[in-house]
Order: C-alpha cells, then structure tokens, then sequence
C-alpha cells in the first residue's frame, strides 16, 4: 500500500497484517487478497497496538495518557490510566503470553529533545490485566519498539538514542530484572523491532532508510535497504512486512503533509 501517512505498528494477527496511520488517526488489517478494512479510528500521535491473548486490541492513547481495548462490537473503552506515569504520554507497547502490557514513554517533549544529564529520562511501564499501571525499567533513551522472546522470559527494548536494543528479565509478577546489552547497533537508530522464529531482531531506521536483521549480540545478518525511513517491521513467516515513510524531523511533525508511507513486503 501507498499513499499513507505516518505509518508504523505492524502486527501479524488473525491472518492479517494490521498497522496503524498516525497520520489520519487509523489502525487498518490487510488479508492475503489485498482486502483492506479500517478497523479502528481514533486520533492519536502515536497510535501504537498489539493484541491480547483473547485476541482483542489494545492500543495506546496519547490524547487520553490510557490504554484503550476494542470491544467486540468495535467499540474503544478504558483499560488502564497512564496519567500518573508521564505528563508526556505513552509510545510503544507489546502484550506478553499472560496478558501483561508493557507500555514505555520517551518522558520528554519530542519537539524540544531531552533534557541534559547522563540519565535519560525513558521508561518502560508494566500494565497488569487488572488496569494497575507501574514502572518497571527506567533511563532509556527514547525507548522505541518492544519485542517479547518466544518463552516469555526476555523483553528486548530499542534505546534509540543510545544506539542499542537493551534486554531485560520478566520475572512471574512481570517485574523487570537483569538489564544487559543485547545489541550495540553502532550509529543506527532503532525504531520499531519484532523477533523472528530464530531469535534474531529486525529493526527499522528512520534515518538510515533501512531494516536490518541483527542477532544477539550484534552480528548483521541482513539489511534491507529503503527508499525513506523505516519505522517498523513485523514477520509472517518468510515474509517481511515494513512500515516506511519520508520523515520531516522532529520540529515539523505536526504540520508536514509528504509523508507517502508504504506498508511493504519483503520476501525472505
């Protein structure tokens, strides 16, 4: 697809290839024939997702500093209140096995940049299936895409700034513990991740205009060159599937209209 705007999020779920259009405010699914549905509108910057183990829509709500869940019948309702965690909203989140949200916020004003000090001021957030919300990582910088290991045990985290995806334990209670390095991407900035079946990372880069396939540790097993920013990725099997659009900066994200994103797919 083409034509969009900000484009970033994707997930394979349900047989369909499901991403989100900052831009116009939309969460749309896209099956195997090219059908397309807008199944969620709602205006929000950003507009992240993922699913719950019931197969229901968990999505991040800037405007409102909640977590939303699309109900059966489409409707958008309460899940869990961020607003005590950041007076600058939520960014990416991923759902675990057990149904926990790990939600993070960059905690700064993106227009202006952080603050100065060697501690950044990102987080990641734990959200239990009850709606209780608390912090369970801190100093990242502008923490980004989010992926879970296939065991459950390993949340992997793109520190953007820091140029590195950062991965942490999960404990049973869903606490997070023994933080190590799990990549060092050089000068690369990470955006959106997803793992594939060999435990590798994809990451897109925004100003890089790529996706790269990097093992723990740091090995490049494979770049996949862009014509614009990559924002995100997701994997179906032997099937890549990138979000990607020109990017203005920081300053101009309001205002600028050019974006042309493009959800595309890669064969593997």
């Amino acid at each position: 697809m083409s034509g969009l705007g900000l484009v970033e999020s994707p997930r394979w779920h349900d047989d369909r290839i499901w991403f989100s259009d900052w831009t116009h405010g939309r969460i749309i699914a896209v099956d195997e024939h090219d059908c397309v549905e807008v199944v969620v509108e709602h205006a929000s910057l950003p507009l992240c997702f993922d699913f719950l183990p019931d197969g229901r829509l968990l999505l991040v709500s800037n405007q409102r500093h909640a977590l939303l869940v699309r109900e059966a019948d489409g409707s958008l309702v309460s899940y869990a209140d961020l607003a005590a965690l950041s007076p600058y909203g939520p960014n990416d989140i991923v759902v675990d096995g057990a149904g926990r949200a790990f939600v993070n916020s960059v905690n700064f004003d993106f227009a202006t940049g952080p603050p100065d000090g060697p501690t950044a001021p990102g987080f990641v957030a734990l959200v239990r299936p009850d709606g209780t919300a608390r912090v369970v990582a801190d100093d990242l910088a502008f923490p980004n895409g989010m992926a879970v290991t296939a065991d459950g045990r390993t949340l992997v985290v793109a520190d953007s700034y820091r140029s590195r995806l950062v991965a942490f334990d999960i404990a049973d209670d869903g606490s997070l513990s023994g933080r190590r390095l799990w990549a060092d991407l050089g000068t690369d900035n990470p955006d959106g991740i997803c793992l594939d079946a060999e435990g590798a990372a994809w990451y897109a880069d925004v100003p890089h205009q790529r996706c790269v396939r990097v093992a723990e540790g740091g090995q490049v097993l494979r770049t996949v060159e862009l014509d614009r920013g990559g924002f995100a990725s997701a994997i179906d099997g032997d099937r890549l599937y990138v979000t990607a659009a020109h990017w203005p900066g920081p300053a101009d994200l309001a205002t600028f209209d050019d974006w042309d994103g493009r959800l595309l797919r890669v064969p593997l």
